[in-house]
């Protein structure tokens, strides 16, 4: 036929057979609308299926006509493209089964995301059948999406209500992987972005608030990271990130500010800014992923809640790294060093280091002075890392403190020295020698004294204790300032601080000998019991010479009161009075041969901490002076604005513009400073 010129009419023949052939399988299935989705649409795909391989038996028949005329002419579709052609077309115009099909089948993903068993090949079937028949972008995606939108905002409004949140993040993470699956089973791939979109708008995007404002404070408080890490994912996806980032910063603050202020557990607050500093790592490292931002967030919010309240802080970490260098006998070099360097992270957080400071030193002489440091070695180690830290300066004096326990300890065995030379010259010649003090046949021989010589500017100031000592004590005080006198230089002198010293007692009980380890106050006041059984309060502090009456009064209490009761006070009672009597306890036993008696000065009270605190503002005083001064010295004139922007980066604490006007006023009435004649704003420097 196409050989003799037929094929124009055996083309629009077949056509025409074919539009007959549609007409008539739609009028069929239009029939069976009223069957259930699911066997209406098996007809349909069988209907489809038999449609295609009718389409593909004419084209194997009249390929020739396919290939000669069809192909030769521009404009005319193939023979199968033909067939969908028309199969769209009366497809169009019997709407009822085109709207069967797609309510069918939205029916079916319904049914499948409310957990029912569907025919996904039967699905994917009818899918490809749309897409080929250019029904699928153009009416069945659409409503697709929106159904989608609808299912997942009633979805999500329920169970926000019904579920708490780590429950419902997994229940989102599996309602967008169980949209991946749909979409690689049977939906067309152009489907999965628009889709999941969707999805994560209805259940992540539109309870953003409410998903943090519900579940993250109970989720860090319960350190819940894969939920966190969940939560993180999911938020990311739908640009909740801020408002998640926000919300850690909330978390970090309040939480930090929480144990900061609370004053009545003090002691615990350093452990537990440590456990939160600690699981605040593990978050930012296992659930965010490490993310910059909310590392930056997380510094900057726990710096803020670290200095929520002034002092206080810095003073608690310098006894926290005070009591870990104290008592480090039996852990290991690591793990102390893990505590020390746990311990530095915090500091590196507080402004007031000068505070740290203050108190570190305070602590460390008493450590050094009183042997009460577990190792040097920690010691030193501890010294490298501020330095590392905070640079040489503000080392400084704290390696002072080393260097003179270094020295001290050599002038120590100069004085044993020289104190054996003079002693075995006074033997052999039965007299005194120039080099002997007149004092040298009074001294006991009984006595071992340990004398360290201290740098005043590189250690904390110490109250005064006035004593009077025992003759003996006068005797080896007068001989070491005689010797130190001629070995160094005369401008150097000496002052005797007794509230640090210490002292071992030999004592005899009726039970027994023991070794008393005790304060040099302690010392005294026990020996004043060689001589008497029994004193009075007024006759103790009359013989000590003791003008310091709290201090008495503690010691007192530390030897009547506290866990060695080598005195016993009448009234029995806490407190001591002007009344009270001491006297020797002959009663008193202890297995051990060597016991340390309490040294109450050693624990810290609010008078003490108050004046180191004092101390540090007097310091901040001089250095925010100093600081004027200089800026002021090198730019001669200066606006208000730019000498507080340059005086704050010069120092290493806190300040605030009232503090430095205050400063700035005082420099102005002492005439450093004066300000301008034409701007009250600005400052001139007075030379």
């Amino acid at each position: 036929m196409c050989r003799h010129n037929m094929q124009d009419r055996l083309y629009k023949r077949l056509q025409a057979e074919c539009d007959m052939h549609i007409s008539q399988q739609l009028a069929a299935l239009q029939a069976q609308t009223q069957l259930a989705p699911a066997a209406f649409l098996e007809q349909v795909a069988a209907t489809w299926e038999d449609y295609c391989n009718q389409m593909l038996l004419i084209r194997s028949i009249f390929l020739y006509l396919d290939r000669a005329y069809v192909m030769s002419l521009p404009g005319l579709r193939s023979l199968f493209d033909t067939g969908l052609a028309s199969l769209r077309q009366h497809l169009a115009a019997h709407s009822q089964v085109e709207s069967h099909i797609l309510r069918g089948l939205l029916d079916l993903v319904e049914r499948e995301r409310r957990g029912e068993a569907v025919d996904r090949q039967l699905l994917a079937g009818l899918v490809r059948m749309l897409g080929d028949l250019g029904l699928y972008a153009t009416t069945f995606n659409p409503r697709l999406l929106q159904e989608t939108a609808a299912f997942y905002k009633a979805e999500g409004l329920r169970l926000m209500e019904a579920c708490d949140v780590p429950d419902y993040l997994i229940h989102c993470e599996s309602r967008i992987h169980q949209e991946q699956e749909r979409c690689l089973h049977y939906l067309d791939p152009s489907s999965r972005r628009p889709l999941l979109q969707e999805v994560e708008q209805q259940l992540l995007a539109a309870h953003i608030g409410s998903i943090l404002a519900k579940g993250f404070n109970p989720l860090m408080s319960g350190h819940r990271v894969q939920d966190l890490a969940r939560l993180y994912s999911l938020l990311g996806r739908v640009g909740g990130t801020d408002a998640l980032r926000e919300q850690w910063r909330l978390y970090i603050t309040t939480t930090g500010v929480v144990i900061v202020k609370d004053g009545l557990n003090d002691k615990e607050m350093v452990d537990r800014l440590l456990q939160l500093k600690a699981q605040l790592d593990e978050v930012l490292t296992n659930a965010f992923n490490n993310s910059p931002v909310f590392a930056d967030q997380l510094t900057s919010a726990f710096q803020s809640a670290v200095n929520s309240r002034s002092n206080k802080p810095a003073e608690l970490v310098a006894k926290y790294i005070d009591a870990k260098l104290r008592s480090s006998k039996g852990v290991g070099e690591g793990e102390l060093e893990a505590d020390l360097d746990r311990a530095l992270v915090l500091f590196g957080y507080i402004q007031g280091k000068d505070v740290f400071e203050a108190f570190y030193k305070k602590d460390l002489a008493k450590r050094l002075l009183l042997g009460r440091s577990a190792s040097m070695d920690a010691e030193k180690l501890m010294i490298s890392k501020l330095k590392a830290g905070c640079g040489g300066n503000f080392t400084a004096n704290i390696e002072g403190m080393f260097r003179d326990m270094d020295v001290a300890s050599e002038t120590m065995e100069l004085f044993q020295r020289h104190y054996n030379r003079v002693k075995r010259a006074s033997q052999q010649q039965d007299g005194s020698t120039d080099d002997a003090p007149a004092s040298m046949s009074s001294v006991a021989s009984g006595i071992d004294v340990q004398v360290t010589v201290l740098t005043q500017a590189h250690w904390p100031t110490q109250a005064m204790l006035e004593l009077n000592l025992p003759t003996e004590l006068v005797h080896w005080q007068t001989m070491f300032k005689d010797f130190y006198s001629k070995h160094y230089s005369s401008y150097r002198q000496l002052v005797w601080q007794h509230s640090m010293s210490t002292a071992m007692l030999r004592a005899n009980f009726p039970k027994g000998a023991k070794e008393l380890s005790v304060s040099l106050l302690q010392a005294l006041v026990l020996l004043l019991f060689n001589d008497a059984d029994e004193l009075s309060y007024e006759a103790i502090k009359e013989q000590l010479g003791v003008k310091n009456e709290r201090e008495l009064q503690r010691t007192l209490l530390s030897l009547s009161v506290g866990k060695v009761r080598v005195l016993t006070k009448i009234p029995k009672g806490p407190d001591v009075k002007l009344t009270d009597v001491f006297s020797y306890n002959s009663a008193f036993s202890n297995p051990l041969l060597r016991i340390k008696v309490n040294n109450i000065q050693l624990k810290e009270t609010h008078e003490e901490n108050a004046k180191t605190n004092a101390e540090v503002v007097q310091e901040r005083q001089h250095a925010i002076d100093a600081a004027i001064v200089r800026v002021m010295k090198m730019r001669k004139t200066l606006a208000h604005k730019l000498l507080v922007q340059e005086v704050i980066t010069q120092l290493r604490f806190q300040l605030t513009n009232a503090d430095l006007k205050r400063r700035i006023d005082n420099l102005i009435e002492r005439e450093f400073l004066e300000r301008s004649s034409a701007d009250s704003q600005v400052y001139n420097y007075l030379a």
